[in-house]
C-alpha cells in the first residue's frame, strides 16, 4: 500500500489568497453600505461584552426564593449599620436606603453594564464626531475597535464579577437626577470568601455592609460629593475629546501623543498617566485624591466600628489582608495591566491618611474632608497628612 505526500503548490496558494482578499473586500463593501444606511457601529457592543463576561463566570440561575431571603437578610444588616456609623461620624443619613439587593454574579454584570452604558454615552458621542466618515478604512477600523474594546470590557467584567463582594451604586452622568444610590451584595462571592477563610458568616457580612453603607453616607449626607465627582468626569471627557481629535488628525496627531508619552516616561506612576498632558495629570490627581478619600474613609469606619461591634473582627481583618497577598502571578499581572492596582492604592493611601488625621486631631477633624471640595486633601497631602492638618488647623 502506497501513500502520496501532498506537495506545496504556489499557484493554488496564490489563488486562495486572492479569493480570501476578494471575500474580505466584498465584506468590507457590504459593511460600508450598511454603515451608510444604518450608521456606524457603536464604540462598544454591549451584548458581546455581556456574553463574554457570562461565559467567564458560567453561573446557574438562583434557586426560587433565594433573592427574597437574602434581600431581607441584607436589609437587616444595613439597618444595624445606621446607628453605629451615625455615632462614629456624627451625622445621620438623610433617608434610609430603599434599594438593598442580593445579587448573583450575572445580575452584577447586568447592573454594571447598564451603568457603563450611561457613563460611555459622552464617549460614544465624541467617538462619532472624530470618526472620518464611511471610508473603507474607517469601516474596518470601526469594527476592529468595537470587537477589541467589547472583548476587553467583557473580560474585565467577568474577572470582577467573581471578586466583587459589595457595591454602592450611584449612577454618574445619568440623564435623570439620582437622589439615592443602591446597595448590592454579591452573595455567591461573599459566601465563597467566607468559606475559603473560615470566617463567621454574620460577622463577615456585617463587616462588608459597614463599608458599603458608609459610601451611602458619603454621597447622600454630602450631596456636593456627587456633583463634584460629575464635574471632574465631565472635564475628563472634554480632554478626551481633544485627544480623539488629535488621533483623528492623522500621523502627526499620533506622533504628538507618542512624544507626550516619551516625555512622561520618567514621571508617570502608572501606564495610564503615560499619555497625559499636564492639565490631564492635574485632573487625574484630583480624581485619585477624591477616590482615595471615599474608599479610605469607608475602610476607616469599617475598621473603627467593626473593632467594637464584631467579636471576630481581628480574625476577619487579618485573614482578608493575607488573602490579598496570595494572588497568583497571572492575577497580579492582570491587575497591573487593567489599572486595578490604582484602586487598591486608593484604599490604602486614603485609609492611612484618615488614620493619621484621627490619631493627631480626632474623628471630628477627619470629618472636615466632607465640608466641600476645598477641604479635600490633595494627592501630596494624602501622602503627607501633616500638610493637610497644617493647612486647615494652623494653630
Amino acid at each position: 500500500m502506497s501513500s502520496a505526500t501532498p506537495k506545496y503548490n504556489p499557484r493554488l496558494v496564490g489563488l486562495g489568497l486572492l479569493a480570501g482578499a476578494a471575500l474580505g473586500i466584498a465584506w468590507a463593501n457590504t459593511r460600508q453600505r450598511q454603515q451608510t444606511r444604518y450608521g456606524p457601529p457603536s464604540l462598544i457592543d454591549w451584548d458581546r461584552a455581556r456574553s463574554i463576561a457570562r461565559q467567564i463566570i458560567k453561573e446557574e440561575d438562583a434557586a426560587p426564593g433565594w433573592h427574597e431571603s437574602w434581600q431581607e437578610y441584607y436589609q437587616g444588616m444595613v439597618a444595624r449599620c445606621y446607628p453605629v456609623i451615625t455615632e462614629e461620624i456624627g451625622r445621620e443619613l438623610p433617608v434610609p436606603i430603599e434599594s438593598i439587593q442580593a445579587f448573583t454574579r450575572n445580575e452584577w454584570i447586568d447592573a454594571n453594564i447598564a451603568n457603563f452604558k450611561e457613563l460611555f454615552q459622552p464617549i460614544e458621542g465624541l467617538y462619532d464626531k472624530v470618526r472620518a466618515g464611511h471610508s473603507l478604512g474607517s469601516v474596518v477600523m470601526g469594527d476592529v475597535n468595537q470587537f477589541v474594546l467589547s472583548s476587553e470590557l467583557g473580560v474585565l467584567l467577568g474577572y470582577l464579577a467573581r471578586r466583587v463582594l459589595g457595591q454602592y451604586d450611584l449612577s454618574l452622568l445619568g440623564k435623570e437626577p439620582v437622589t439615592q444610590g443602591r446597595l448590592y451584595f454579591v452573595e455567591p462571592n461573599i459566601a465563597g470568601v467566607q468559606t475559603e477563610l473560615g470566617l463567621n458568616g454574620d460577622d463577615f457580612r456585617l463587616w462588608i455592609a459597614l463599608h458599603e453603607t458608609t459610601h451611602a453616607y458619603e454621597f447622600e449626607a454630602y450631596p456636593w460629593v456627587r456633583e463634584y465627582f460629575n464635574s471632574l468626569l465631565e472635564e475628563y471627557f472634554s480632554y478626551l475629546s481633544d485627544d480623539m481629535s488629535t488621533i483623528a488628525s492623522g500621523l502627526g496627531g499620533l506622533r504628538s501623543l507618542a512624544g507626550r508619552a516619551r516625555s512622561n516616561l520618567n514621571n508617570g506612576e502608572s501606564w495610564i498617566e503615560m499619555v497625559m498632558s499636564p492639565d490631564q495629570r492635574a485632573l487625574f490627581n484630583k480624581l485619585q485624591a477624591l477616590m482615595s478619600i471615599i474608599e479610605g474613609y469607608s475602610n476607616y469606619i469599617m475598621n473603627a466600628v467593626g473593632e467594637r461591634l464584631l467579636p471576630s473582627y481581628a480574625t476577619i481583618k487579618e485573614q482578608f489582608e493575607q488573602r490579598a497577598t496570595r494572588r497568583s502571578a497571572v492575577e497580579k499581572l492582570f491587575i497591573r495591566i487593567t489599572g486595578l492596582a490604582l484602586k487598591m492604592e486608593q484604599y490604602k493611601m486614603g485609609e492611612n491618611f484618615i488614620n493619621a488625621v484621627v490619631a493627631e486631631r480626632g474623628i471630628t477633624a477627619a470629618n472636615r474632608v466632607w465640608e466641600g471640595p476645598d477641604m479635600l486633601p490633595t494627592l501630596e497631602e494624602l501622602r503627607n497628612p501633616n500638610a493637610w492638618i497644617a493647612r486647615n488647623f494652623p494653630n
